[in-house]
């Protein structure tokens, strides 16, 4: 058995190159060319999802400071509210959220006491006075910051009908009607998920 190849030269095979053909191979390269080179450009993009579950005072800040400090180094950012994360979207209960008293480990109060009626107005004034006095922003503030820079603040449609609020209801910029599907397949496309 020989291992000897045995390999036709160029000049042995008969080969008809039509012009014109090879003038539409050689446009076909440079458009894929051009393809991948734009793919690879969007490749540095990177994608945050944030779920936004808790509508409480102190789980208000969370999302909307992650959301608008990833969007402010670029990053395609999607905040996808769902229960009660609804209200931090909604413009009147916003304004009215509470921190809760009972069951907060960081409460300088035992339970018993966080339990009487008012400590979580009492509990939420003081977080609102200690913002206030450090100059840190207002949820209203990093809602309009989180959109100025281009995050998407997304309602949940389902919860939307489930708490029987209207579209209306919520900051202008917000995207309604978005379900589950759509926020999965952000998520899925996403470098970074995170729920709160």
């Amino acid at each position: 058995m020989s291992t000897d190849n045995q390999s036709a030269s160029v000049d042995d095979v008969d080969v008809e190159i039509d012009a014109a053909e090879l003038q539409a191979l050689h446009e076909r390269v440079e458009e894929l060319e051009e393809s991948v080179a734009n793919l690879d450009e969007g490749d540095d993009q990177k994608k945050m999802t944030i779920v936004a579950t808790q509508g409480s005072f102190d789980m208000a800040y969370p999302p909307l400071i992650l959301a608008s400090t990833a969007a402010a180094f670029g990053w395609d950012v999607v905040v996808f509210h769902t229960f009660w994360g609804l209200d931090i979207l909604h413009e009147e209960k916003s304004k009215d959220l509470k921190l809760s008293a009972v069951g907060n480990p960081n409460m300088p109060v035992p339970n018993a006491v966080a339990a009487l009626p008012g400590m979580d107005t009492m509990a939420t004034k003081m977080m609102q006075k200690k913002i206030d006095e450090n100059g840190t922003a207002t949820i209203e503030e990093l809602i309009d910051l989180s959109l100025e820079s281009g995050v998407d603040l997304q309602a949940c449609q389902m919860t939307i009908e489930l708490m029987d609020y209207d579209e209306d209801d919520f900051y202008d910029g917000v995207t309604t009607g978005v379900g589950a599907a759509t926020a999965l397949q952000h998520m899925a496309e996403s470098d970074i998920q995170l729920l709160v």
